[in-house]
């Protein structure tokens, strides 16, 4: 495991105020013989792929191939399955991130030997027969974060509570637009408990949201200091890769730079 480093990425306010703009540098392309170019993208409950759009422009700006995993939120194993069906489709070896629940997910598939590091996203990282509901015994999701389990099994987040649970630092409108397009999650998902910990042989970094009211952030620091991910810490709600794209995908980068010299 890599020993735990913590940084703070400072808020797109104080970027403004420094470099008139609340959009930082853009980061250099990869150079074209980088052995990691490859990016795979999980994202979580309650969500679909599409709120990865602006990590996804930041990364292939920069050269690389983004392809966002779609998961059916149906099984934990047909949320794998999605996510080694793309792995089986990249060029090369990739680097693997997950947002949330996702985490869950890059854990279990993240063994698949074409993964070069793990990102977890405001995420969880289970150990091999824990579950994700598991992670939250000690520390509860915040008050603000509401599922409502629906007679069939499937569960959404209230509507009333969304902004504030979910994705705090949106406009109102953006918000609204993520809880009427919500994905509805079997909630048997939360109690499977996992068989592999890609985490254990994978090097990994955590990106922290300091304002999460989905996972709570003294959570999101204890996961990622166990499994020994280098943090860095970001002022957003539990979606910085919506109001933080630059942020995440900067964290992103790094781990398959990182990669890349490691595969020299």
């Amino acid at each position: 495991m890599i020993t735990p480093i913590r940084n703070t990425i400072v808020a797109a306010a104080a970027a403004a105020a420094v470099g008139g703009s609340a959009q930082a540098e853009p980061r250099t392309r990869i150079p074209d013989d980088q052995p990691v170019r490859s990016v795979v993208l999980v994202h979580g409950a309650f969500a679909d792929g599409s709120g990865w759009r602006g990590v996804y422009d930041e990364l292939t700006s920069r050269g690389y191939r983004v392809t966002i995993v779609q998961n059916p939120l149906t099984s934990f194993d047909d949320d794998v399955k999605a996510t080694r069906r793309i792995l089986a489709r990249q060029e090369g070896r990739s680097i693997l991130v997950g947002h949330s629940y996702g985490g869950s997910v890059i854990t279990e598939a993240g063994v698949d030997p074409s993964v070069a590091g793990l990102v977890y996203v405001s995420a969880l990282a289970p150990d091999v027969g824990e579950s994700t509901g598991d992670q939250f015994a000690d520390i509860p999701a915040p008050p603000e974060f509401v599922i409502e389990p629906g007679p069939d099994g499937f569960g959404f987040v209230n509507r009333e509570r969304f902004k504030a649970g979910f994705a705090g630092d949106t406009s109102d409108a953006d918000a609204a637009f993520l809880r009427d397009s919500q994905v509805p999650i079997a909630m048997a998902i939360f109690g499977t408990r996992l068989t592999q910990a890609a985490w254990r042989t994978k090097p990994s970094r955590a990106v922290v949201a300091t304002q999460d009211r989905a996972i709570d952030p003294r959570l999101l620091r204890r996961q990622a200091e166990r499994i020994g991910a280098e943090i860095t810490e970001v002022e957003a709600s539990h979606v910085p890769f919506l109001t933080q794209p630059h942020a995440v995908a900067d964290v992103i980068d790094a781990a398959a730079r990182d990669a890349s010299r490691a595969a020299r």
